[in-house]
């Protein structure tokens, strides 16, 4: 669906609430719960996730007197329902009466009941079932005025993203049948004349399970095409349900950040509104900065649109090895930073600390201590203060840089056996790109590898190890009409059936590159390179490039030890009105900041001169206003420079010159809009 034929949500205010599980606790607490969400600000929760076995007990005989209760008692409230479809896990009675049903590891092993998502993606009789069970929930409360919107499974992938189970191997049979057409044109994609592997029959194509050896990466990478494929006919199947009974309702499923299995591009352009589950760790000290990435996914996935943050931590979770508690403030700038990232909502996993189960130590907004809690107190104060924060809803994030998220490129470049290095690693280039983009004050917006690229001046290429001509043509086309494209190693090296470009990397991309890579060079991983740029040397741990430049390319960087000593390690090239660069090596970050410096000033972008991890800043705009966040997530206090006389919505106070902002200190300064948002730097 088109971002502007997407259904809104209907609530005239930020939402704030969390996950709701009534169904926990005996009828008496729920008059309690109600009573203190009123004192929070809860305006919105989300129920009844996991409560299939409680709605449906037997097969066909349905109780929904419980939830009707609930319902009714949220609405007279005035509390909204992000009402879900109880589709996230089967009851012990459907699985055991079709143990089929259960997903099977690629060692064969059928996956036991008693966690959640014990389900087969492909089974027909799990999709029977949720079709059915979609259709009731919606014919039951589709007319319910509490309903504003439809919350489809829970968190798809996350425990069950992939199965090797006979039923799989029929669907995926009948996936690349769609794909290719007949065995000719597999056996042609696949390049099955390596290693004997041609087939003469459908039937002899199974999930590809354990082998003697590498396994085909043609298979392995369509295999990960064909998974987040069937994930998305499971959410399809739904979505279709849901419109035909219920057309006003919006739509969802709750994301989970940048997740390797499922492409979420897709997956967006089934939805009406994105939601995300997000989860930095309050042990690591830089978290906000992937998470931040994570936010410049969720806004990009339906073209800039307001998006939901429909999980989050009010302190620890359950489900890591140490689950570190949040410091006090920690949960305010966490949240305040989705806001500042294009959410419209500030949403917890829960509302009620559970007593017993998998998620017993997992925070919620009402701790075990219930009003004395320190999350029920923290999270009280933060619902009153998004009220100061309302004029901000609906805006949109103003970022001038785009990072090329492309989960065929992520796959192919992590699911294959036979890559010159196995420490390639998609995820952890993208986000080293995002991080020099955080360090030199950039926000970075997501965006497909074809754009559109009209709204940036600058496109970020971390990865792009698959490549069509249609991708080259898009980044080609940017560049000419005055944009700057960088992009990282091991770019343009196949084509989307994983054979090598003719002439090798960077494929499609040679022309507007202005290289040609003759050979890949990683690094052992004892060795210690480097590389020099404008003067200063940089860590190059563990890959390189044999690059030859063109006569109409400049070498801005060179490999400074090891065998590539001397030669070419980072490039530019005018291209049309815009630049190309071109990055060989893997830089640690104060050599991606040295060189993306260098790119914004040649867009004309400004750049901080001092890099500080922790301070952050970002522009949601309306028509006639900007709304700038200026956030620290660490414990030491900041003075910013920031426009004299904007009114800082936290306070309500007009500001000086400068600012300053207290650990995990957090300001909202309205101003009219300009045309370039402001950009805040560090005071001397």
């Amino acid at each position: 669906m088109a971002p502007d034929t997407a259904r809104p949500l209907r609530l005239e205010a930020l939402a704030y609430g969390g996950d709701y599980n009534p169904d926990q606790w005996s009828e008496d607490v729920w008059d309690e719960d109600i009573r203190l969400m009123l004192e929070a600000g809860v305006n919105l929760v989300s129920l009844p996730i996991f409560s299939w076995p409680q709605l449906e007990p037997e097969p066909g005989v349905f109780d929904w007197s419980w939830l009707d209760r609930v319902l009714a008692k949220l609405w007279d409230a005035g509390i909204r329902i992000d009402l879900a479809t109880a589709t996230a896990t089967p009851p012990s009675w459907l699985l055991r009466a079709h143990p089929e049903m259960m997903p099977m590891d690629a060692d064969g092993h059928r996956l036991e009941f008693g966690s959640r998502q014990t389900y087969c993606p492909s089974s027909p009789v799990w999709r029977e079932n949720v079709a059915r069970m979609t259709r009731a929930m919606a014919e039951r409360y589709g007319d319910h005025p509490g309903v504003v919107l439809w919350h489809i499974s829970n968190e798809y992938g996350d425990h069950t993203s992939r199965c090797w189970c006979p039923e799989s191997a029929r669907h995926f049979r009948r996936w690349l049948r769609d794909r290719y057409g007949d065995l000719d044109g597999l056996n042609e994609a696949w390049g099955v004349n390596v290693w004997g592997q041609r087939y003469t029959s459908w039937d002899h194509i199974e999930t590809p399970r354990r082998a003697p050896g590498p396994i085909n990466p043609t298979k392995l990478l369509d295999f990960e095409r064909f998974s987040s494929d069937a994930l998305l006919e499971l959410f399809q199947l739904e979505v279709d349900v849901l419109r035909e009974i219920t057309p006003e309702i919006p739509v969802t499923t709750n994301f989970m950040s940048m997740f390797r299995d499922l492409d979420y591009w897709r997956f967006a352009d089934a939805e009406d509104i994105v939601t995300d589950d997000a989860y930095p760790d309050p042990a690591d000290p830089i978290s906000h900065v992937g998470a931040a990435l994570n936010y410049g996914l969720m806004r990009a996935l339906k073209g800039g649109q307001p998006w939901l943050l429909l999980e989050s931590s009010a302190s620890a979770t359950s489900w890591r090895d140490v689950n570190v508690p949040k410091a006090p403030g920690k949960m305010r700038v966490d949240s305040l930073q989705a806001v500042a990232h294009g959410s419209d909502a500030v949403m917890f996993f829960q509302w009620r600390q559970a007593k017993y189960g998998q998620e017993k130590f997992h925070s919620s907004m009402l701790g075990h201590r219930g009003e004395a809690s320190r999350t029920y107190q923290e999270t009280k104060a933060l619902g009153q203060e998004l009220k100061r924060l309302e004029a901000v809803r609906g805006t949109r994030v103003r970022s001038r840089v785009a990072l090329v998220v492309d989960w065929d490129s992520w796959w192919g470049s992590s699911a294959i056996e036979s890559l010159p290095s196995q420490r390639l690693n998609w995820a952890r280039q993208a986000r080293a790109w995002h991080r020099a983009m955080h360090l030199l004050g950039q926000p970075v917006d997501a965006v497909r590898a074809t754009g559109p690229f009209d709204a940036y001046d600058v496109v970020l290429v971390p990865n792009l190890y698959i490549v069509d001509t249609a991708q080259a043509a898009a980044l080609t086309a940017f560049a000419d009409g005055g944009g700057h494209v960088a992009v990282g190693p091991f770019s343009g090296v196949v084509d989307d059936t994983e054979k090598v470009h003719d002439g090798g990397a960077p494929g499609p991309l040679r022309a507007l590159l202005g290289v040609e890579v003759d050979e890949q060079w990683p690094h052992a991983d004892e060795a210690a390179e480097r590389v020099s740029y404008a003067g200063a040397e940089y860590e190059n741990p563990f890959w390189g490039e044999w690059i030859e430049p063109d006569a109409s390319t400049e070498v801005r960087g060179r490999y400074a030890s090891g065998e590539l000593e001397g030669r070419p390690a980072v490039t530019r090239r005018s291209a049309g009105a815009g630049s190309a660069w071109y990055v060989s090596a893997i830089l640690e970050d104060a050599g991606l900041v040295a060189v993306f410096r260098d790119v914004l000033g040649g867009a004309g972008l400004p750049a901080r001169a001092e890099a500080n991890v922790d301070f952050e800043s970002v522009t949601r705009s309306s028509a006639d206003t900007d709304y700038t966040f200026a956030l620290n997530h660490g414990r030491e206090p900041l003075t910013v420079t920031v426009p004299e006389g904007a009114l800082d919505l936290v306070t309500g106070a007009t500001t000086g010159a400068t600012l300053e902002l207290g650990r995990y200190g957090v300001a909202v300064l309205a101003t009219p809009r300009a045309a370039a948002p402001p950009f805040l730097t560090l005071a001397p």
